[in-house]
Parts: structure tokens; sequence; C-alpha cells
């Protein structure tokens, strides 16, 4: 593969959301509940295969969290994409079940790669990181449901680790299901966990699964509508994994009797098309498919590109789409007619909805026709039991990412004061609904934008007296 050219930047939708992401690998475990019947065993970190790319990468490396970040970063400026903002992704199964030295020496590792020197602790290593050239401005842990909500140190360690994001694997709203799949939890857990996680102001995504084994495509729809009406659940993200037969996994056995078959592709673009239809404004879809490498795949479409058909076949009939990914203005940007003009003139919409027995306030900056240009999510917690009470769980700016500290050179980029309006009408929210205090989850590599808003660390939050 040549080097870009110059100005060129090698695949320029890596960033179009407005960060870096940089996905790094834990250590092989198997998960202390078992194994799901659909979930491979094949000697790398469960549920993924040992020529995914990710975990090429992490064998090579010897799982060592540092060099693969710096491996990221190396990568990404080859390319010529911004690096300063980082959101930091923790990947190979669930997380918070490590040892808890690994856990923290893992973390620790990360943020000594994006400092570029060793710290004697994590909280020096994040106390750096604040004005680092590479910060993180977001971390993404993976876990299941009932680890969190078994594990009473769960919330302080993901507070530690400077996270800000949970990936929950829910997969389905089925008990019967969870028990014929060996899942190990039930819903109670989900809802648990989901209430807890926001309580505390983490931005939310869940792992959904189409066609598990004992399920049909009516409960598939029923159960993403299920998702959003019920306030549960409502998640703030998704992930769509089609369910496929691998090898290595229990799954193959009912296969191979005829017990078991797997949507095809038309039938699962069929059943994403109607369910991308009512997934609310306030829900982002990071992704549908996962990328399996064909040798592994006893059953089920290779498509991994399957969104590319489903948002073709969206434009092609005309269908209003209000999740975030379809709306933002990077994508909108790149996706656009040739002749056509992106109106960058803005209004706010706020959208009020109950949820996990608080009320969540989902503040969007859109032009006329809906593309979205940065997004705010306030809670407000109701429970009385919550010592907080009003956070905001995200701030986001969305746009092509840009360097800390570069001025904006068009309406596509960030760094155009939108964040500092959504977080005025915010802090207007929360003295609405009478509290004297906004809390916000931030970033470690976030913290001195709060700061020049008038913020001020408490323990792990960024907080001020309203």
């Amino acid at each position: 593969m040549k080097p870009p050219q110059k100005d060129e930047v090698r695949k320029p939708t890596k960033t179009l959301a407005g960060v870096t992401p940089i996905a790094v690998m834990c250590a092989p475990k198997k998960c202390k509940h078992g194994t799901c019947l659909y979930c491979p065993s094949l000697e790398v970190p469960q549920s993924y295969t040992p020529k995914s790319p990710p975990v090429l990468r992490a064998e090579r490396l010897k799982y060592n969290a540092r060099e693969q970040v710096l491996s990221r970063l190396k990568a990404y400026e080859l390319m010529h994409h911004p690096t300063s903002k980082i959101e930091l992704i923790i990947m190979g199964g669930n997380f918070p079940e490590y040892d808890l030295k690994y856990k923290y020496d893992f973390v620790k590792l990360c943020y000594d790669a994006l400092n570029g020197k060793k710290s004697k602790n994590l909280e020096q290593a994040k106390k750096i990181n604040e004005k680092a050239k590479h910060r993180c401005v977001a971390l993404c842990i993976e876990s299941r449901p009932d680890t969190l909500v078994e594990n009473p140190r769960a919330i302080k360690e993901l507070l530690d680790f400077g996270c800000t994001r949970v990936e929950l694997g829910v997969q389905c709203l089925d008990d019967s299901i969870y028990k014929f799949v060996n899942r190990g939890h039930t819903i109670n857990e989900v809802i648990q966990a989901t209430k807890l996680l926001k309580s505390f102001g983490f931005k939310i995504g869940y792992h959904m699964m189409l066609g598990l084994p004992k399920s049909t495509k009516q409960k598939d729809l029923a159960m993403f509508k299920k998702l959003f009406s019920s306030e549960d659940f409502k998640p703030d993200q998704l992930k769509i994994y089609p369910c496929q037969v691998l090898k290595g996994a229990g799954l193959a056995n009912l296969y191979h009797k005829g017990k078991y078959k797997p949507y095809t592709k038309e039938e699962i673009e069929q059943i994403v098309v109607k369910i991308m239809r009512f997934i609310p404004n306030y829900c982002r879809v990071m992704r549908i498919m996962r990328e399996i490498p064909p040798e592994y795949l006893i059953a089920g479409t290779t498509r991994i590109d399957l969104r590319k058909d489903i948002e073709e076949s969206i434009r092609k009939n005309k269908f209003k789409i209000n999740e975030i990914r379809y709306r933002e203005i990077g994508f909108a940007y790149r996706d656009k007619k040739p002749n056509e003009r992106l109106d960058s003139k803005l209004k706010l919409k706020i959208t009020k909805y109950s949820a996990s027995k608080g009320n969540e306030y989902f503040l969007e900056l859109i032009n006329k026709k809906n593309i979205l240009f940065g997004l705010c999510r306030l809670r407000i917690n109701k429970d009385s039991k919550d010592f907080i009470k009003a956070i905001v769980r995200e701030l986001h700016v969305y746009g092509q990412s840009i360097n800390i500290g570069e001025k904006s050179k068009s309406f596509i980029e960030q760094h155009r004061g939108l964040g500092k309006l959504l977080m005025k009408q915010a802090e207007a929210l929360a003295r609405k609904e009478k509290s004297d205090k906004l809390f916000v989850i931030s970033g470690v590599g976030v913290r001195e934008y709060y700061r020049k808003l008038g913020y001020k660390l408490q323990g792990s939050y960024m907080t001020k007296n309203l």
C-alpha cells in the first residue's frame, strides 16, 4: 500500500464522528459463567476468532496494552488522522471480571502510551493525560450485566479507570432464550445494571442479537420495540449482531443436526430496516454485523458491510430515520449528492423521556433537514438512593475531528462553540429541576475543557455549583 499524499487522509470515515477510536484487547480469559451456546472457544479472547484483525494485532504485541495503543497511534498518524482526541475502547471480553491488579495495570499502560511516559500509578497517569498530546476523551469498557450488579466495587473501578461508556452484552430480552443459550443471567440483571450505570452518569450501549435459537423475526421485532417503550431499558447506543454459526461454538452441533438455521442476508436486511425506522433520536446504532473471517463461519451471511445495503434501501424508499449515526453531519456530508447543499443554520431540539427511575433530557443541535451537529445527555435522577441529582452523561460535537487547539475551517468540523452552547442549556435545565449542582462524567482528557466552563474536579466527576 502506498503512503497517503501530503494532504490526503486515508480512510477518512475513521474520524468523521469527531473522535479517533483506539481499540485494545485484553488477554484471553474464560467467562466465569461458562460459555454461551453461540460463542466460539478458540484459545483467543472470548467470542473472537484467531484471525479477527484486533486479535491478530493483540497477539502480535502479546496483548500488551501500551504496545497496542502505540501501534494504533502510529497507524493513524501515518494515515494523517488527528490524534489529540482519543476514544479508548477495551475489548476482549468481560473486563470487570478480570483480576483487580490486571485491570488497573492494563488501564494505566493505556494512559502511559497516550502520555508518552511511564507513571507511578493510574492516578498519576490520568493527571498527566489531562494535558497530554494524545488525550483520552472517552473510555469504553465491555461488561456482562450480572457482573456489574454482583460486584460492589464495579462502579468505583469504572470511575477509577476514567470510564465514560459501558457496553452491556444484553443479546435479547427473553429469559427462556437466556436459559437455552446458557447466558447465565436474566432480564432482571439487565434492568438493574442499566439503572445503576445511568444513575452514575455512564453512557450505555447494548449488544443485541437477531435470530437467536428459540427466537423468530416477530419476536425479534417485538424485542426491539420493547427496548424503547419500556422505561427499564432505553439504551443510548446499539450494536446489532445477527446470530451466526461459528466454528468452536456449541451452536454448530444444533446446526449440523438441523435444529437451528440462521437468518439469510435478505431476512436480516428486512428486519433491520424495520428496526431502524422506530429507533428514537437519542440512540446511535454503532454497528450492524460483526467482522468474522469467512474460514470460521459455518452458516450465516458473510456480508460485513451489510449496513451499506440497509442504508441504501432506506434512502431508496425515503424512510424517515431518527437514529443518531444516520443523521450525523460527518456522514451526511460524505453521502450527500454532488449538487446538494447542506444548511448550517442550527436550532436546538430538546427531547424529554423517562428511563430507569429518572428523567432524561436529550439536547441536539440540528438543521432543517434534521442533520445532527451536536448533542448533550442530561439525566435527572429521581430515586432517593441516588447521591447525584443532575448529571451530564455525554457531550459530543459531531463532524470531522480536528486536533485540540486548532480552529474550525468549515461547518463540518468541530471547535465552533457548539459544546459550550449545549452545556449552557443543560445548566438551565438542571436549575429548572431544582438542582444546585451539575455533575459531568468526563473523559480524563476533557477535564481542561470543563475547567474553562467553570467546573472543578470532585472525585471522578467535573462539577459546578448552579
